[in-house]
């Protein structure tokens, strides 16, 4: 009779629910690596980039998703400075052009200038190390002022030829502009201009009527008297130290018109 009611209370006992046996240590690193299996399985490619399914159903996109990146088109330039040649006339007013592209070069850590035959005589300077800047080809006029057209024509047609065939470059010319603040930066690309009686410009205006360029004119200020001889005189001094600060603090400003020239 007790084993009867043993086996009685025994039937009016609930069950307790069975634990699961606990896994061991290289079971659940098993798990995981099943996991991301699956995970990796899920992986897709959608429009070019990877994008990962994971295990709470969200994608997220993959740590080897390439970079969006985006290249401006740029043009070639020739950038030509028109002054008056030699020692006598080194960092006058009038050559103020000159002053600039010369601590452009050094801005920009290009090569010394060196003379050119086929570019007009004149003097090039380029990037030291290919493709350490934009296409940028410095140009310096060895003729006097009033002849800077014929120069610049041939060092045209020279640098021309190294521009792929249907692709496009674009000439600027760095000139002093009287009346202007001095070390002021002016940039005009309308090519109907007047030359405002400016010799070296009405020069390149003559002889490359069919040639479009640029024109960054760099202020020199401008004498008390409009007497031509008073104004010659004032063009063809010789900077004083705070003037030449003035024009070679330009370099900077001459940098950012030309970045917006090369983007067309």
């Amino acid at each position: 009779m007790a084993i009867d009611e043993h086996s009685a209370r025994a039937k009016r006992m609930p069950r307790l629910p069975q634990r699961p046996p606990k896994r061991t240590e290289i079971e659940r690193s098993e798990s995981a690596d099943a996991a991301q299996v699956a995970e990796d399985q899920a992986s897709r490619e959608e429009g070019g980039r990877k994008v990962v399914a994971t295990s709470s159903g969200k994608r997220r996109k993959s740590s080897l998703d390439p970079p969006m990146t985006t290249t401006a088109r740029t043009l070639p330039l020739l950038v030509c400075s028109i002054g008056n040649p030699g020692t006598t006339y080194a960092n006058t007013l009038h050559s103020a052009g000159h002053t600039v592209v010369n601590s452009l070069a050094a801005h920009l850590g290009y090569a010394q200038f060196r003379k050119e035959r086929a570019f007009g005589n004149g003097l090039i300077s380029r990037p030291a190390i290919s493709g350490s800047t934009g296409d940028w080809t410095l140009w310096q006029s060895t003729s006097y002022m009033n002849e800077s057209g014929k120069g610049l024509k041939a060092a045209f047609t020279a640098w021309s030829k190294h521009i792929p065939v249907g692709e496009e470059g674009r000439v600027v010319v760095i000139y002093d502009e009287l009346e202007k603040p001095l070390g002021s930066v002016t940039v005009r690309t309308n090519q109907g201009a007047s030359a405002r009686g400016h010799n070296g410009l009405k020069s390149i205006l003559k002889l490359m009527r069919d040639v479009p360029f640029a024109r960054i004119g760099i202020g020199i200020g401008r004498p008390v008297s409009r007497e031509s001889n008073e104004v010659a005189r004032y063009v063809l001094k010789k900077m004083t130290p705070p003037e030449k600060e003035k024009i070679d603090g330009s370099v900077e400003e001459v940098v950012k018109k030309l970045q917006q020239l090369e983007r067309g």
